[in-house]
């Protein structure tokens, strides 16, 4: 029995030695190397230690991907030159979209202002009312007045909202420039008698009438920009000059309608009429070119050229009431026969300047004849169906088309083709 014993080898261990107690669970491969060591101990040291190289790079990888990033939980953020242009991007959408929508706003005040300026100064002067008619001398000044409010409140809201730095703007734009505020007295004065001669316009012709005729400041525009400035025009804009000319002609072709509606609905005379509005289209001409030539020799804000302008023009407009109504202001008072319409007339006025101001800025010259399309369109019916005083006749209609077509024609730009490019 021994010897069968000693050829058997070594007796197992009982079952009972072998679990004395609860057994112990295996460490993690990711946790240390301490589990890999007891797994893999027997197989020799070189392998032992390639197997604890593995651990020790599988925990490395595993903490890279774990390792906690800014921004969105889980995800990489990007680089900050792709923030940075992602942003740019953003802004740059929504900086046009925003010029989008001060170029439409700007267009429709435009043609509101327009519009309801001639209807309701047409309505004004012909309204037969008891008492002394309101001075049309009187309502200029006080539109130019309106107008150096509107901007001071302007460059007040340009400059932060702040009194100390209006007034250093105004004193050293205005007051330590002399020669420089000197030259907006020719342009002014101009503009003073324009605003006068639209009153004297809009007493003896029709609303539709005066709108369609009052385009030829295009030509004159036209014709000043080129000997003053310098500017070529192309042969859409010679051909819409010529188009826009032949248009006036035929809307101030003489009916009977309108001699008979002119006898009964004005004190004055189409003649008087229509040479107030040539003379405000030379004017407007002249002024509007002059103007443009010193707004691109200085770096002076829009506004402050217009508080200098409506300076001007207000020292002028009191001479003229002086000269031409000075005994009727003795006699009933600077605010004679003023009423709520005169009042809007006034502030529509001085509106015009701040509207054109603005869609020079903001919109092109195709939208602005646009918008000057639909105010005369507007002014036409509105005269017809509510005035009253003008009756449509086929010549009318023929130059109002031709005149509108003028203006449309006189902003088109054409893109010149670009060459394709070759494979």
């Amino acid at each position: 029995m021994e010897l069968a014993s000693a050829k058997l080898g070594p007796a197992e261990p009982s079952r009972e030695r072998r679990s004395p107690g609860p057994r112990r669970q295996p460490e993690r491969l990711g946790d240390g190397t301490a589990g890999t060591r007891k797994r893999l101990g027997r197989t020799g040291p070189a392998a032992a230690t390639a197997a604890v190289a593995s651990g020790a790079a599988l925990r490395g990888s595993r903490g890279t991907r774990r390792a906690p990033q800014p921004g969105a939980p889980g995800r990489a953020e990007p680089p900050p030159r792709v923030r940075a242009a992602g942003r740019a991007s953003r802004k740059a959408n929504e900086d046009k979209t925003m010029s989008a929508n001060l170029k439409y706003l700007s267009l429709g005040i435009l043609v509101f202002q327009t519009t309801s300026l001639v209807l309701t100064m047409r309505y004004s002067r012909t309204l037969k009312e008891e008492g002394p008619r309101y001075l049309s001398s009187t309502a200029v000044v006080v539109a130019e007045l309106l107008k150096i409010m509107a901007c001071v409140l302007l460059v007040y809201k340009d400059s932060k909202c702040s009194l100390r730095a209006l007034n250093r703007i105004l004193h050293d734009e205005i007051l330590n420039k002399p020669m420089e505020t000197l030259k907006l007295a020719i342009p002014s004065g101009i503009y003073t008698l324009q605003n006068n001669l639209l009153y004297v316009a809009l007493s003896n012709l029709d609303a539709a009438t005066y709108q369609v005729t009052y385009q030829l400041k295009i030509l004159t525009t036209a014709l000043f920009s080129v000997s003053m400035l310098s500017k070529k025009l192309g042969v859409y804009q010679w051909l819409s000059l010529v188009i826009l000319m032949t248009g006036v002609a035929f809307v101030q072709w003489p009916s009977d309608s309108q001699e008979l509606n002119s006898k009964e609905l004005s004190a004055g005379s189409q003649f008087v009429g229509l040479m107030a509005v040539l003379t405000a289209c030379f004017s407007s001409g002249f002024a509007g070119v002059y103007f443009e030539k010193i707004l691109k020799e200085t770096k002076q804000s829009v506004w402050i050229r217009n508080i200098q302008l409506g300076f001007f023009g207000s020292i002028f407009g009191l001479m003229g009431v002086y000269v031409y109504d000075g005994e009727l202001v003795s006699k009933n008072g600077f605010f004679q026969g003023y009423n709520r319409l005169t009042w809007i007339v006034v502030v529509l006025q001085a509106l015009g300047g701040l509207v054109i101001a603005a869609v020079i800025k903001y919109a092109d010259n195709i939208l602005k004849g646009f918008a000057t399309s639909l105010s005369i369109i507007l002014s036409t019916l509105i005269s017809y169906f509510w005035l009253q005083d003008f009756v449509p006749t086929s010549v009318f209609f023929l130059g109002a088309i031709l005149v509108i077509t003028a203006t449309f024609l006189y902003g088109y730009d054409p893109k010149p083709a670009g060459n394709p490019t070759k494979a």
